[in-house]
């Protein structure tokens, strides 16, 4: 409780001096100081968040889905228009392409928590009414990033974890891949996306 007092507290500084209310300056104590410092760093985005940039952009995107292990993959196309929002915080992806013969679309959001030191992702589609989330993070600087993540599974009524992992070629070039259970619990490569910038 103490903690949300101070962020608050800190929040109603911010906003007061951006706003130039004309009231008698206060000498903020220790704690508040703290607060205030905590919060603009929660809130700046930086060098973490620079590494997303690679994601910026229009993708043509080949996509495979692997309904059955044993079965070729079915293929589809696509359009990946990505940019960065909320004052370069998060990267914004919005999808259009088929799917099994029909329009597809989804929007997507990626993102570095700065308190929690994590990347995050959410996704929505048109072939769901609920979202994904993902968590992970990148351990060489942008090359790859391995994510966790869950999405309510319509036959269970349950969330199924899922695994992803994207692989950065170069900067024109990059692959998404993801693994969900299969039939025997073990986890199995269901679809892999390759993005090619458009130029």
């Amino acid at each position: 409780m103490k903690i949300r007092v101070l962020a608050a507290t800190a929040l109603l500084v911010l906003c007061t001096s951006v706003f130039g209310q004309e009231q008698p300056k206060k000498e903020m104590s220790a704690e508040e100081k703290a607060a205030m410092e905590a919060m603009m760093k929660a809130m700046m985005p930086g060098d973490a968040h620079k590494l997303l940039d690679n994601m910026v952009g229009t993708w043509d995107a080949k996509v495979s889905m692997f309904m059955d292990p044993s079965q070729p993959p079915m293929v589809s196309s696509g359009t990946s228009e990505n940019s960065w929002v909320l004052g370069n915080r998060e990267v914004m992806q919005k999808f259009t392409g088929t799917f099994m013969g029909g329009p597809f679309s989804g929007v997507g959001y990626n993102g570095y928590d700065n308190v929690k030191k994590q990347y995050w992702g959410t996704w929505m589609d048109t072939m769901s009414t609920g979202v994904m989330v993902s968590t992970g993070n990148t351990p060489d600087n942008g090359k790859t990033w391995k994510f966790t993540s869950s999405m309510p599974d319509p036959m269970t009524g349950k969330d199924a974890p899922m695994e992803e992992k994207i692989t950065v070629t170069d900067k024109d070039h990059h692959t998404f891949e993801m693994w969900t259970p299969g039939p025997d619990g073990k986890m199995f490569k269901m679809m892999e996306i390759t993005y090619t910038r458009r130029k």
